[in-house]
């Protein structure tokens, strides 16, 4: 049963070890706690949601915002016991820039509003943003205290048919994580994601720091907050869809729901075992 929860609700669910579904009373996230286990599962950019105050101002088509985001990335992750996932567009507020410039002008090159926002639209989008992370904040507390240190598989994916050269299909972004510390923690899942078998006789190539670097206000606020802590920014390219025509391919989100339901906890047990006193 999903709850309708406050913010100070979910909070202290989670304070209390509670397990429960929750979405917030705003409906801007959703949290499942399933089981208080050392890994969570984030999906900052699965939400497609745009306020309806804001659509007569917005240039950009509902098309247009879709191709940005990162559809369907909580499905990859759905059967894992924590999952907290962002449900309004990042054109509303972009939940992996840091609040200052979490509410955009521009996107992509294009004006994005045919009037500037006001103040008070504004600080309706950042409220959320807040919000956003003091569940955030709630839940790695916990988690770092119940366990000693956390591992955070940080999941998005990105437009490969906008690139001129071959791209991986998954990329990971470990520019702000502590190479030296985690670096076979690294190497270890971008090994697991390369074996994954997708249909169609797509390939399941795999790389670090070649598309994307791991720049994003989620994995910096984590980290930055969390000495124990890691999180692991992971681009999956967007072969389980077309991302022109606007269509979502099940079966290749399907396949790789069905992977990482059994390396994900597999390589979080791993990464325990190694770091915990």
């Amino acid at each position: 049963m999903i709850e309708c929860l406050s913010i100070d609700e979910i909070i202290s669910k989670i304070n209390a070890e509670e397990t429960f579904h929750a979405v917030a009373t705003d409906y801007s996230l959703t949290l499942k706690i399933d089981d208080y286990v050392h890994y969570a599962c984030g999906a900052v950019h699965d939400g497609h949601q745009f306020r309806k105050e804001l659509w007569d101002n917005c240039l950009h088509t509902d098309y247009e915002r879709w191709y940005e985001e990162d559809p369907e990335t909580k499905n990859m992750v759905i059967s894992h016991p924590i999952i907290i996932a962002g449900c309004d567009s990042r054109f509303e507020y972009d939940l992996n820039r840091g609040p200052d410039d979490a509410v955009f002008d521009t996107a992509w090159g294009k004006k994005l509003w045919r009037k500037p926002l006001s103040d008070e639209m504004k600080q309706k989008s950042l409220q959320k943003h807040h919000n956003f992370y003091k569940v955030v904040h709630a839940l790695i507390s916990k988690l770092e205290a119940k366990f000693g240190l956390c591992i955070v598989y940080d999941m998005h994916s990105y437009n490969w048919k906008r690139w001129d050269r071959e791209v991986p299909t998954w990329n990971l972004g470990t520019s702000n994580v502590d190479n030296d510390r985690f670096g076979e923690d690294i190497e270890l899942w971008r090994q697991d994601l390369s074996e994954l078998n997708f249909p169609h006789e797509i390939k399941s190539t795999a790389k670090i720091n070649d598309t994307f670097f791991g720049n994003g206000y989620f994995l910096k606020y984590i980290t930055k907050n969390f000495q124990n802590t890691l999180v692991l920014a992971t681009e999956i390219a967007k072969v389980y869809c077309d991302e022109y025509d606007y269509v979502i391919y099940p079966e290749v989100v399907a396949a790789v729901e069905e992977h990482l339901r059994n390396r994900l906890p597999e390589h979080a047990a791993r990464f325990y075992k190694k770091h915990a006193r």
